[in-house]
């Protein structure tokens, strides 16, 4: 038997939707091409603060490596280190991979200092799923109130928005690819709601089958 004092947080931790890894992984590898569905869990994510024009703004905007964003959808960065997110005038969200906390962490921290603004760390907020392939628009704009045109929305912006009744933010990467951040705490119904909704992207030849994971009705 595994001595659970000799493991560390990072094997003891579960991702928000490891529960439904595996039908994931089922919806995507029915059509590949179409929709791929898979959560992106344990990215480091900082909250910032600072007004625009002041010394904390310029430092922070410095720490990050990629600027700060100046106007609504605007994204700086990139998907495959760190992006930072436009929320607010004055609020941004920096989103980067797992091993890059606590060193961005902390050097957003000091970066600050005793500066008016915030640096606040919200890694455990949320999770990101990528919807990926060709339907991936349509799909979402089945629960989606954004205009998910390319002209409305390009690849490399993002925006605060709803799936079904749930708040996320909306991060488009590529032509074909987006990335969906609820909060973890509705993960799993954002999940259930994007397999129940892609059920229409399958191949035809595939039947229904009794035990895929079917949408909720409501938010419980």
């Amino acid at each position: 038997m595994a001595d659970i004092h000799t493991r560390g947080p990072a094997e003891l931790r579960r991702a928000p939707l490891d529960h439904l890894r595996e039908a994931l992984a089922s919806c995507s590898a029915q059509a590949p091409t179409q929709i791929t569905l898979q959560e992106q869990p344990f990215s480091t994510q900082i909250g910032l603060r600072a007004m625009p024009g002041t010394a904390a703004h310029r430092a922070l905007a410095d720490a990050t490596g990629a600027g700060l964003p100046a106007q609504v959808g605007e994204v700086r960065g990139g998907p495959d280190g760190v992006g930072v997110l436009w929320l607010a005038p004055d609020e941004f969200l920096v989103v980067a991979p797992p091993d890059s906390h606590p060193l961005l962490a902390a050097a957003l921290g000091a970066a600050l200092g005793d500066a008016p603004g915030q640096a606040v760390d919200l890694s455990a907020n949320r999770t990101i799923i990528e919807v990926r392939g060709a339907q991936a628009r349509s799909l979402l704009e089945k629960g989606v109130p954004a205009d998910l045109h390319p002209r409305a929305l390009p690849p490399g912006s993002a925006v605060a928005t709803t799936l079904s009744t749930v708040p996320v933010l909306l991060w488009r990467t590529e032509l074909h690819s987006f990335r969906l951040m609820p909060r973890a705490s509705f993960a799993d119904y954002v999940a259930r709601w994007l397999l129940d909704a892609a059920r229409e992207h399958r191949p035809a030849s595939l039947s229904d089958h009794p035990e895929e994971v079917s949408c909720p009705a409501t938010v419980g």
